[in-house]
């Protein structure tokens, strides 16, 4: 059967593909062997933000009584429920994929694709043709050899979302989002975590104050972080692991039920066919121009397969871009500069842009504007004052960074990364009439700080 597209994969970058193709008039096929809406809507993002928001709600039970509510017995956390409760999301979710699928008329073919031409992708022993194919695979959890995941007692992200009962003690290797919100999640709910970093601080990619804030956010909830620290290895001794590590005070050795490895992702790009094409790789990811074409003429790749930020988000965009390119519509390249980027602890992370420290290489004069917010009034009354917002302007006062902690800071990352998009500057921002009492003032704050002339702090 022919086709003008086919895409592998169906996550967030390859269904959006797939849809906005079929929008734009093109017969569509799209494959996957798994179920449809990938990593993110499945094992990811999903699942794992039902599950935060339960944590929440348990905690929020237990510290009732500081918000005048009165709970009578006691409030215990069922895991299972809660399990059960993301999986009834994600399929939820899933189901709705499956629907714009149908309303687009795209062909699901399910099963494993393979490249057996330019333009050709073998399914399950069919072969169909299209006129450009576009690679959507995604990535999986990488596994390092000195931690070998068996699925049971060292695990990666996927069985840490499906756990039937709580472990007393859990260790963590790897602080970036993954690790932080599933070390965030079993804290909250009474396991006793150690974070384990090989950087000298966790969050690696944040700003630096970003970076001592969570790890206090961390200690305050009793979980032990451990930065600049190396897993020699882990394995499982009876009914428990030890996880031999070297750090600051030396060599030593850890105990708990479960080791969680979050030590990142790496591309699926196994049996695609890509070097039997001739399709360019580089450190396991697949090469790309800046409209997603590889090597091979006909040949596209978006998502964790290519060298940009392995979110789910960037993967969408990726998607539009590149179906719009192939019809024709000459989209504008995207601007990784200003891709927001979110941690969902409590409190939240945001960020977009340039760190302070980058920010200085680069430009040498800056301004920073901090606004605190045990300075906010909406933030009091929501009991949510731990965190700040701190932007960072160039010498022209154009905004270059943003970076976020604090109670919904997820949702308020979207005003910066605007106007970062748009090149606007502290006074426009200051400037800007913000509601009150509202935790989005933080950011006008913030910016009339930068100007010298804040009034709250």
């Amino acid at each position: 059967m022919n086709y003008d597209v086919i895409v592998i994969g169906a996550g967030p970058g390859g269904y959006v593909a797939a849809i906005r193709a079929a929008q734009l008039g093109r017969r569509v096929a799209l494959v996957e062997r798994e179920a449809v809406g990938g990593v993110c809507l499945n094992w990811g993002c999903i699942p794992t933000k039902a599950l935060l928001k339960s944590a929440t709600i348990y905690r929020h039970a237990k510290e009732a009584a500081q918000y005048g509510v009165q709970i009578e017995g006691e409030v215990k956390p069922d895991l299972k429920a809660m399990v059960a409760r993301s999986r009834t999301v994600a399929e939820t979710m899933s189901k709705g994929i499956h629907f714009l699928l149908k309303k687009h008329q795209i062909d699901l073919l399910e099963g494993f694709g393979r490249l057996t031409s330019p333009h050709t992708v073998e399914v399950e022993g069919v072969h169909y043709e299209a006129e450009h194919i576009i690679l959507a695979t995604g990535a999986r959890p990488r596994v390092l050899p000195a931690i070998p995941v068996d699925g049971v007692r060292i695990i990666s992200s996927k069985e840490a979302l499906t756990m039937e009962q709580l472990p007393a003690s859990m260790v963590v290797v790897g602080t970036g989002a993954i690790g932080c919100e599933l070390a965030w999640f079993y804290a909250a709910l009474g396991v006793q975590v150690t974070l384990v970093e090989y950087l000298p601080r966790i969050m690696p990619l944040e700003d630096e104050e970003v970076s001592k804030a969570m790890e206090r956010a961390f200690r305050k909830m009793r979980v032990a972080v451990l930065t600049a620290t190396t897993v020699q290895s882990a394995r499982v001794v009876e009914d428990h692991c030890e996880v031999a590590v070297e750090g600051k005070k030396g060599p030593a050795t850890l105990t708990a039920d479960v080791v969680l490895s979050a030590v990142g992702v790496v591309a699926n790009t196994e049996g695609l066919g890509l070097e039997a094409l001739g399709v360019t790789m580089e450190r396991g990811k697949v090469v790309v121009d800046e409209h997603y074409r590889t090597s091979v003429e006909g040949v596209y790749a978006i998502g964790d397969l290519i060298a940009t930020p392995a979110l789910a988000h960037v993967a969408s965009a990726e998607a539009i871009h590149c179906v719009e390119t192939i019809c024709g519509l000459q989209p504008a390249p995207i601007d990784y500069t200003t891709i927001p980027s979110c941690i969902f602890t409590t409190p939240e992370v945001s960020s977009v842009g340039l760190t302070e420290e980058q920010a200085r290489e680069r430009y040498g004069e800056i301004k920073v504007g901090r606004f605190p917010f045990t300075a906010s009034g909406k933030a009091m009354a929501a009991g949510e004052r731990d965190g700040f917002v701190k932007l960072i302007f160039d010498a022209e006062e154009r905004l270059v960074g943003a970076h976020l902690v604090g109670g919904t800071v997820a949702e308020l990352i979207a005003e910066p990364t605007l106007a970062k998009a748009l090149g606007a500057t502290a006074h426009q921002l200051a400037r800007t009439i913000h509601a009150h009492p509202s935790m989005n003032e933080a950011v006008m704050e913030a910016a009339e700080e930068a100007m010298g002339c804040a009034i709250h702090v």
